[in-house]
């Protein structure tokens, strides 16, 4: 598993602190956008399809450290836009790392080897670098040739540096398996320490609409991929989230977990959907109708989805929270995130018995199996 043990202990101890306090609703992950700005127009990207005059703009280094401190998370991800062109990205940095705070700061490692001198190696920084697999398919997702290439040496100089290193990729439906599991192979082969995967998000305003993932299509290729895992892959992730993305756990979307604060304030609900914002951290968990997101919500912006940012919270909840998360996150880690199985999922992705906490009821009615499977597009099948 991808993640130091500095780091999980300070996760589990800060979740378990909820838990005994009664704590319902926390964050997990500080999502802190200092900008929208890019050097990139990504096809599957809707995060930079703002006006100039916001793509302009950022977030001073108070506003953000004022969030990370009213926020309260162990860690914190700097997403974008690219953060390595906010003008004091290294002083952001440097003060939520002497917060004793984790921070993965997401890039697409264009301007990396240029901008690592401002910034020092430590067990709290990583840096994030956006891999969307093997080099035509990451080219081709980022709309520029070269990029790959740029990014791999970038990796290799931070790494040379002293610095962790994680990649982050999304598929799309177009991803082809195996050139993953090749993929996987050379950021192994690179060193980096962990792994981070995810279907893509449909945002409204990304240009290409065709090939964001199903629900159904997500299990199938998830499963293919993660088949018989390499012990080479480390994953920056929950193994419960993994298991969740192949049909083989079932996670409810916890859209607080993972709370962005951006220009506009703390976006309602989550990373990625926008529906106004708050102008506190308190204001934003006590006045959104959370209810009314997720994927038992009835939301359409919600059917879909599988990514990490709301799920991931909930993975972690789960391994911390109960001893049947705990001990199957440890047969995980002890033994890999290994698909196995046939490439259609064994379990509808919701609970089938009567109640909320059994996740893979193998006594579920017939009719409501059949109802859930219909429902969420996934062949009717019983629980072995």
């Amino acid at each position: 598993m991808g993640v130091p043990l500095s780091q999980m202990w300070t996760v589990a101890t800060y979740v378990l602190g909820k838990k005994l306090r009664g704590v319902t609703h926390y964050p997990v992950v500080l999502m802190l956008e200092p900008l929208f700005r890019c050097n990139l127009a990504c096809a599957g990207c809707g995060k930079i399809q703002h006006p100039a005059e916001i793509l302009r703009k950022h977030l001073s280094v108070d506003e953000c450290l004022s969030a990370v401190d009213e926020c309260g998370a162990p860690m914190v991800s700097i997403p974008g836009g690219e953060p390595l062109l906010h003008p004091q990205i290294d002083e952001i940095v440097a003060g939520i790392v002497a917060r004793k705070k984790y921070v993965y700061l997401c890039t697409n490692a264009l301007l990396l080897e240029k901008h690592l001198h401002r910034f020092k190696p430590s067990k709290y920084l990583s840096f994030s670098v956006h891999m969307d697999g093997p080099r035509e398919e990451h080219d081709l997702a980022v709309c520029r040739e070269g990029t790959y290439d740029i990014a791999a040496r970038a990796i290799k100089a931070a790494i040379a540096g002293g610095f962790r290193v994680t990649t982050n990729t999304t598929l799309f439906d177009n991803a082809q398996p195996e050139r993953l599991r090749t993929f996987f192979d050379e950021m192994a082969e690179i060193g980096v320490e962990g792994m981070m995967i995810s279907p893509g998000y449909s945002y409204e305003k990304a240009p290409d609409q065709e090939h964001f993932l199903k629900r159904r299509k997500t299990v199938t290729l998830f499963r293919q991929v993660l088949e018989n895992a390499s012990r080479r892959w480390r994953f920056n992730q929950s193994p419960l989230f993994l298991l969740f993305l192949q049909g083989k756990w079932n996670l409810e979307c916890t859209p607080w977990g993972n709370p962005t604060y951006n220009l506009f304030g703390w976006q309602k609900p989550c990373y990625l959907i926008q529906e106004g914002y708050a102008q506190s951290f308190r204001e934003l968990i006590e006045t959104t109708v959370w209810k009314n997101y997720g994927r038992k919500s009835g939301n359409l912006k919600c059917a879909d989805c599988m990514v990490h940012c709301g799920y991931e919270p909930t993975a972690v909840s789960q391994t911390f929270g109960s001893w049947r998360g705990f001990l199957q996150t440890a047969k995980l880690v002890l033994f890999g995130a290994r698909g196995g199985g046939p490439t259609e999922p064994e379990f509808v992705l919701t609970p089938l018995g009567g109640r909320e906490d059994d996740e893979h009821s193998a006594h579920a009615p017939a009719g409501r199996e059949r109802e859930l499977a219909k429902t969420y597009q996934l062949p009717i099948v019983t629980a072995r």
